[in-house]
């Protein structure tokens, strides 16, 4: 579906990126992958998924919290891949804390991750875009870009602040090739969350399932996680022609979570 065109999916070393990455890959899509540590899985898995239609794999190791390095980046998908067709802004962090005891320069960090990167990707993406008449931002939001959580400010903060620069850009590119939408999660089963079961689960002397249980019990109606997997099929259709005038949306993949 998407051969030729070049994916840029930030964060995408694990978890959802890596999720959304690998069903590019599967579609045809070139992919640039981001993120820190050990990168090697997240190749193989990557170059595997695409093998069938000889994709093209590239990475950049930018910290996404540094605008220099942000511009390093879409410079090298620029020389290397001739431009970003579908951005998927993924690269996010988190840090629970009540607002009185928020570190200043976590409050900083989640922001610039969560949100500011967005901006500067999309700032920059969007002239080659604007040329081709044709492109996906794709802005992976949450259930915390819809609703609130105690102790998660600025995560909250920087997610609603993500919907809506999604709406604004959706509207600056409405008469365009260019779509630009949200995906809002709820829990999505990642090696971090992973933890934070196992950790429960030690913590209240209950079982991984229990724990589990209990997690999903809280937030997510459904009783069951979303995929990486998932996340990267509604990915798949929002790059899709039949998404061509979905435009501006915040899609909620939470199991319930914000309909109650």
């Amino acid at each position: 579906m998407f051969k030729g065109k070049t994916a840029l999916v930030t964060g995408s070393t694990s978890g959802i990126g890596l999720g959304i990455a690998v069903v590019l890959a599967r579609q045809g899509a070139n992919i640039v992958l981001n993120g820190f540590g050990d990168t090697e899985p997240a190749r193989s898995q990557v170059a595997e998924a695409g093998r069938v239609h000889g994709i093209r794999l590239g990475f950049h190791g930018a910290d996404m919290s540094k605008p220099a390095e942000i511009e390093a980046l879409m410079a090298h998908a620029e020389a290397e891949f001739g431009g970003v067709d579908i951005l998927v802004n993924n690269a996010g962090i988190q840090h629970v804390a009540p607002v009185e005891d928020f570190p200043v320069a976590r409050w900083d960090a989640v922001i610039a991750i969560n949100l500011s990167s967005a901006f500067h990707t999309t700032r920059l993406a969007m002239p080659g875009m604007r040329q081709k008449n044709w492109g996906r931002i794709i802005n992976i939001a949450s259930a915390h870009g819809l609703v609130a959580s105690p102790q998660k400010s600025a995560y909250v903060a920087a997610k609603h602040g993500l919907v809506g620069f999604t709406k604004s850009i959706a509207l600056e590119t409405a008469t365009t090739g260019i779509t630009v939408n949200a995906i809002c999660p709820g829990w999505v089963l990642t090696p971090l969350v992973q933890k934070q079961i196992d950790d429960r689960s030690r913590r209240e002397g209950i079982t991984v399932a229990e724990a589990e249980r209990d997690l999903l019990g809280e937030k997510q109606p459904s009783l069951q996680f979303t995929t990486p997997e998932q996340l990267g099929e509604l990915t798949v259709f929002l790059c899709s022609a039949a998404a061509a005038n979905v435009r501006g949306q915040a899609w909620a993949v939470d199991g319930g979570w914000t309909a109650q």
